[in-house]
C-alpha cells in the first residue's frame, strides 16, 4: 500500500512510502497519477482543488489551497496555507463515549510509604539554582558507589534558574522543582542550593510543604566548609532509605503516562500517534491515567477534544487553556501558527492544523477527566489535559512534574533526550527504527504496511509493562536525562 486517505471526506491522501513522478497509484476508490515525485509522509491530491479550498485531511479542514491543484499533485508548503487566527468562542457540545471498564494487569513496580506506586527506585540531586550545577553534578559523579541493589540509579537535573527571576517566573520554577522532588520514581532526595538565591530555602520549604525527612536531605553550600563531603553522608542516609524499597506486584490502574510527540513527520498522526491513542483507551479503561499537552499543537483541532470534557467546568478549563495560550503567543507578538518546525515541513506536516489533528490522536477517545495546570499533580484518573508548550524537553519536564511515571515520546524524524521519567522513543516509521536502534525503543512503522492499529497498541501496552517492571529505555541505558523549566518573563 502506497498512500492512505484517512478518512472518505479528505481530498488529499498520504503517502505511506515515496511515489514517482508519474507512477500510477490507487487510492481513494481511484487510480491518479503522480504529478511530481511524492515525498514519504507527504499529501496528495485526489480531486481538483481550487484556490481558496480547504484542503481536508482527517475529515477536518488543515488549511486551504493557495493556488489550483489537479489530481495527483503535491500539496504542501508551496501551494497551501493556514486557516488559523487568534481566539476563537468555543461552545460546549457533549460527545462523550465512555470505554468499556478492563481488568488491570500488574507489573513489578515500587509502593512508597505514603501508598504512591513508582517504576524506578532511584536517587535524584535537584539544584534549587544554576551556579550549583557543577556541584550537584560532581556530587552525582563521585557517589555512584551507591548505587546497588534495589537503588536503579542516582541523577541531577541542572537548569539554568533558581535567581533572578521575578514574578511568575519565579513561582513556575519553584513549583517545578518542588514537585519533581516529590515524584514518586525518586526514592529518595538530596536538594543542593547555594545559600545567596532569591528561590531561598525557607520558600522552597513553603513550597514543598509536608514532606518525609527521611526521604528528603538539604545541602546548603555556603553554610558547608566542604560541600561535597557532607553530599556524601546525605546521600549514603538517602541511600540506606531507598534500599528498603523492593519490586512488587502493582496493578497498572496505578500509572501515569505523559504522552508527547516531537519531530514529527507526515506519519505521526497515522501510525505512531493512533497507536499511543489506543493505548491511552486501553490504560484509563483499566482504571489508570494518561497526560496530553503541548497546547499550541491542539491549535486547530480543539474539536477532536473539546467536546469530550466531562462536564462544563473541566470544558472551561480547556477553553481557559487554549485561549490562554493562544494569548500568550498574541501577547509577545507573535502569531498563534508560526509552527510546525522545518523537520515536521521535510517530513510533511504543512500546517499548524496538519500537525495538531496528528498531535491529537494521541489522545485515543476516552473522556477527558481534567486539566492541570503547569507543575501541578495529576489528581483524577482518567485522560487529562496539562497547560504546557510543544518544546520537546519543556513539555516532556512538564509532564513529568505533573507525576507522569513514563513518558511515552512519538517521533518521526527522531531525538535521543529523556526526561527524568523513563522515556520510551516510538518510531513513526521503520526506516527511522533501523536507522536510529540507539533512540527507537518501538516501531510503530507496521502499521503503516497493514498491521491493525489495535496490535500495535497492543504491543506498545507490553512495552510498557516491561519498562514499568524495570526494563530499561535507550535514553536511560545511555544515561540521557534532563529537564527545562518554562519561563516567560525578566530576568534580572
Amino acid at each position: 500500500m502506497k498512500t492512505i486517505q484517512i478518512t472518505e471526506m479528505d481530498n488529499v491522501a498520504v503517502a505511506l512510502h515515496p511515489i514517482a513522478k508519474g507512477e500510477h497509484i490507487q487510492t481513494g476508490g481511484q487510480m491518479i497519477e503522480a504529478a511530481q515525485d511524492i515525498p514519504q509522509g507527504h499529501k496528495i491530491a485526489l480531486k481538483p482543488i481550487a484556490k481558496g479550498e480547504n484542503v481536508i485531511k482527517y475529515g477536518f479542514p488543515i488549511g486551504h489551497a493557495t493556488q489550483d491543484a489537479a489530481p495527483g499533485e503535491w500539496i504542501h508548503t508551496h501551494n497551501m496555507a493556514t486557516n488559523l487566527e487568534g481566539e476563537i468562542t468555543y461552545s460546549y457540545e457533549p460527545d462523550i463515549h465512555d470505554l468499556k471498564t478492563e481488568q488491570p494487569e500488574y507489573f513489578q513496580g515500587f509502593r512508597r510509604k505514603d501508598g504512591r506506586a513508582a517504576i524506578r527506585n532511584e536517587i535524584w540531586v535537584i539544584p534549587t539554582v544554576g551556579c550549583v550545577n557543577d556541584v550537584a553534578g560532581e556530587i552525582v559523579k563521585e557517589n555512584q558507589n551507591l548505587v546497588n541493589g534495589t537503588i536503579d540509579g542516582l541523577y541531577t537535573f541542572p537548569h539554568p534558574f533558581g535567581c533572578s527571576q521575578t514574578g511568575e517566573d519565579h513561582a513556575q520554577t519553584r513549583r517545578l522543582l518542588a514537585a519533581l522532588v516529590r515524584h514518586p520514581n525518586a526514592a529518595a532526595v538530596l536538594v543542593v542550593g547555594l545559600g545567596c538565591e532569591n528561590l531561598t530555602h525557607e520558600q522552597f520549604l513553603e513550597e514543598l510543604g509536608d514532606y518525609d525527612h527521611d526521604r528528603v536531605k538539604f545541602l546548603i553550600c555556603q553554610e558547608e566548609e566542604d560541600e561535597l563531603a557532607r553530599a556524601k553522608e546525605l546521600l549514603k542516609e538517602c541511600a540506606a532509605y531507598a534500599s528498603r524499597f523492593q519490586r512488587e506486584p502493582v496493578l497498572v490502574s496505578e500509572l501515569v503516562i505523559g504522552m508527547k510527540c516531537g519531530g514529527s513527520d507526515g506519519l505521526s498522526g497515522i501510525t505512531a500517534n493512533p497507536a499511543v491513542g489506543r493505548f491511552s483507551d486501553m490504560l484509563t479503561a483499566r482504571g489508570g491515567s494518561t497526560v496530553l499537552t503541548e497546547v499550541p499543537e491542539m491549535f486547530g483541532a480543539e474539536g477532536f477534544l473539546m467536546n469530550r470534557c466531562v462536564n462544563e467546568e473541566v470544558f472551561r478549563k480547556a477553553v481557559d487553556m487554549i485561549n490562554g495560550f493562544k494569548n500568550y503567543f498574541i501577547s509577545h507578538h507573535e502569531v498563534v501558527y508560526d509552527n510546525p518546525s522545518p523537520g515536521n515541513r521535510q517530513g510533511g506536516i504543512t500546517t499548524l492544523e496538519d500537525k495538531s489533528c496528528g498531535c491529537v490522536q494521541k489522545g485515543g477517545t476516552a473522556p477527558i477527566t481534567d486539566v492541570i495546570g503547569y507543575a501541578q499533580p495529576v489528581v483524577t484518573k482518567g485522560l487529562n489535559m496539562l497547560y504546557g508548550p510543544g518544546n520537546d524537553l519543556v513539555s516532556a519536564t512538564a509532564m513529568t512534574a505533573a507525576g507522569a511515571h513514563m513518558i511515552l515520546f512519538t517521533t518521526g524524524r527522531g531525538t535521543p533526550f529523556g526526561a527524568p521519567a523513563p522515556t520510551v522513543k516510538i518510531a513513526t516509521n521503520s526506516q527511522l527504527a533501523q536507522k536510529k536502534k540507539g533512540w527507537i525503543d518501538f516501531d510503530a512503522g507496521p502499521a503503516a504496511d497493514g498491521e491493525p492499529l489495535e496490535d500495535t497498541a497492543k504491543r506498545l501496552f507490553e512495552l510498557v509493562l516491561r519498562v514499568a517492571g524495570g526494563e530499561k529505555t535507550c535514553s536511560e541505558r545511555r544515561g540521557y536525562r534532563g529537564i527545562s523549566i518554562f519561563k516567560d518573563g525578566v530576568v534580572l
